[in-house]
């Protein structure tokens, strides 16, 4: 399994979208928009795990892709830092 990162995504955009236009290119695991905590609304961008021998592949046909007037980015998530 391999996590993408996906940003520049539209605030009106829902999990349930963001992984349908995924699995049109290969299986997806788990899809979330990261949202603010105090107001619930969407920070822009979100994670997608897909399958490890699709994503790259994914990120190429998704990477740029128009999404509700936007061109979303999408690339290999970057483990998270320790604060």
């Amino acid at each position: 399994m391999k996590t993408l990162y996906v940003g520049n995504i539209p605030w009106t955009t829902k999990e349930e979208e963001l992984r349908r236009l995924f699995e049109e290119y290969g299986e997806v695991y788990g899809c979330r928009i990261i949202t603010e905590r105090a107001t619930g609304r969407s920070k822009g961008y979100g994670f997608v795990e897909v399958n490890e021998e699709q994503a790259e592949s994914i990120i190429e046909q998704v990477n740029g892709f128009e999404l509700g007037g936007r061109k979303i980015v999408v690339n290999e998530a970057k483990p998270r830092e320790e604060h």
